[in-house]
């Protein structure tokens, strides 16, 4: 019989993902998660047995997070459109600027490690379609409350507003994103 976990497995997950956000796969070593999740070796290899276990949840973690918040974003009260520039315009918010600076993880992981390493491309790849599937939902409901053109594909228009966001995450890393969030939230209503 093993001895029991001496830590909280969604604590040290989330630990993890800080981690793997800021510094990224590749930059990140074993002893910077042991040194931040508090654990031993044999505790960590234990329950993780790798760098790349821990980090394949960290990275899910995050997807599964980031769907559900977009989701509650998206649900909001107001038009479609309304929602729709709210959202974008959070990307610019002063009190989202540390973590907007930082980058969406899953983008960032697709820059790093995409085709390269099959699990973590397919978790990105995963989050980034079921991120499509809510702009898609949202993009029907304004169709059929007649906010959109009838003639809208909100599958396309889906795509469309993840290539933005993703887009949006990427240029953040290196731009102030408070004026380009903006610009693209006006633009991005404007063209519903």
């Amino acid at each position: 019989m093993g001895r029991p976990r001496l830590f909280d497995l969604d604590t040290a997950v989330e630990r993890a993902l800080k981690i793997f956000w800021t510094h990224g796969y590749g930059a990140t070593t074993p002893a910077d998660l042991v040194d931040a999740l508090g654990v031993g070796k044999g505790s960590f290899y234990n329950t993780f047995e790798s760098k790349h276990g821990i980090f394949e949840r960290a990275l899910q973690r995050y997807g599964d997070d980031r769907v559900a918040g977009l989701a509650l974003s998206l649900s909001g009260s107001g038009t479609v459109r309304q929602r729709l520039k709210r959202y974008l315009e959070r990307f610019g918010a002063p009190d989202q600027a540390a973590s907007v600076r930082r980058g969406c993880f899953a983008a960032n992981t697709a820059a790093e490690l995409g085709g390269h390493d099959p699990a973590a491309t397919k978790i990105v790849r995963d989050t980034f379609h079921r991120m499509e599937r809510v702009f898609e939902a949202t993009f029907a409901e304004a169709r059929e409350q007649g906010e959109v053109d009838s003639e809208l594909d909100p599958a396309a228009a889906a795509s469309l507003l993840l290539a933005t966001v993703v887009g949006m995450t990427v240029i953040a890393r290196v731009d102030e994103p408070a004026p380009y969030a903006r610009r693209i939230a006006r633009a991005f209503a404007a063209l519903l």
